[in-house]
């Protein structure tokens, strides 16, 4: 049997978790995850891409050349977390560094917050980064080059992906990796950026169609939109259909975002009387940025309209795998309207 081209932990299997997993075993990589706390849905994604299944997040630690988080934005410095207190009982036995790809969709505050973490910890390269695109689509299982498409995976950070011992340089161009920056933060914040405008849009579909339904006109929304404006209506419709079952993810996502916009593009919620709330306001005294006048904080709204998707509605029942409802633009708007109805 072929030696494998290194040992790539991911943590969790989820719907590009899984992608990313059938990309390297296809690809001779060895890929791992500790799944001992997830559902038996996860279990079963694990086993379909040839996944091994580890006991610990120890042992992923001691057998990872490279440890891919990927998982809800709610659980990403949670799972820095674990990845680090393992490692301070962990034996490797490798003598390359541990690489930890942060690659979850967060503020570049929060991918700070994880590199001052490990910091204080055993040695562990972090990579700030971001994915911007849907998960690999591989036509053969067993042929990476059987591969018809690949989402940008952004990264930044003193330590880059294709100066790793183990097969970065491989590793990097499989995954289709960008290094942009070598400080921790920029990648981060550019898939803050690219996310604000593809599930703001989402958003903001959700409203237009959830109203048009509840006044009785979206058939005529959906016409005036495919005769003037047919690339929003389209868009709208692809958004519409592929949200729920990521509704619960994108929740905290856009206050990541909002956090985001805030800190570092200057867009801070102003309230009654128009003075600006400063951001260490927020962090001191422990309110949130807005509670007096939202003003520019846009995408806090955003994050309660996906709130409502994912926990007042049927559709926040849909699984990526298995999904029987919100098939089409007007089942999401009926959906959403009923469940409004019901307020």
């Amino acid at each position: 049997m072929t030696q494998p081209l290194a040992t790539v932990g991911i943590l969790s299997i989820g719907d590009m978790g899984l992608g990313m997993a059938k990309l390297l075993t296809a690809s001779n990589y060895r890929v791992v995850t500790n799944v001992s706390d997830r559902s038996q849905d996860t279990h079963r994604r694990a086993r379909t891409a040839s996944v091994e299944l580890l006991p610990t997040d120890t042992a992923l630690v001691e057998q990872a050349d490279y440890i891919l988080s990927i998982v809800p934005p709610r659980d990403a410095f949670s799972i820095a977390r674990r990845i680090e207190a393992a490692s301070r009982s962990a034996q490797r036995q490798q003598s390359t560094p541990l690489y930890f790809l942060d690659l979850n969709a967060v503020s570049p505050a929060t991918s700070k917050a994880v590199a001052a973490h490990f910091a204080s910890g055993p040695a562990i390269r972090l990579l700030d980064g971001g994915i911007i695109g849907g998960p690999p689509k591989l036509t053969d299982a067993s042929d990476a080059a059987s591969c018809t498409y690949k989402p940008s995976v952004v990264v930044s950070g003193p330590y880059p992906l294709h100066d790793a011992p183990e097969n970065g340089q491989h590793l990097a161009q499989l995954l289709n990796v960008k290094y942009i920056s070598a400080e921790i933060g920029p990648a981060s914040g550019l898939k803050m950026c690219f996310a604000a405008m593809s599930k703001g849009f989402t958003a903001i579909a959700i409203e237009s169609f959830t109203t048009a339904e509840r006044m009785g006109v979206l058939p005529e929304l959906q016409a005036h939109l495919k005769e003037y404006n047919p690339s929003a209506g389209a868009s709208a419709a692809r958004g519409l259909v592929g949200m729920p079952p990521k509704a619960y993810r994108w929740v905290a996502e856009m206050e990541e975002i909002a956090r985001t916009m805030e800190e570092f593009g200057g867009f801070r919620s102003r309230g009654s009387g128009g003075s600006v709330k400063d951001v260490d306001e927020e962090k001191s005294s422990g309110t949130r940025i807005g509670d007096e006048g939202r003003g520019g904080d846009l995408f806090r709204g955003v994050s309660d309209v996906y709130r409502f998707v994912a926990d007042e509605t049927r559709l926040g029942q849909e699984k990526t795998e298995s999904r029987e409802r919100g098939m089409t633009a007007e089942d999401v708007a009926t959906l959403c309207a009923e469940a409004m109805a019901d307020h």
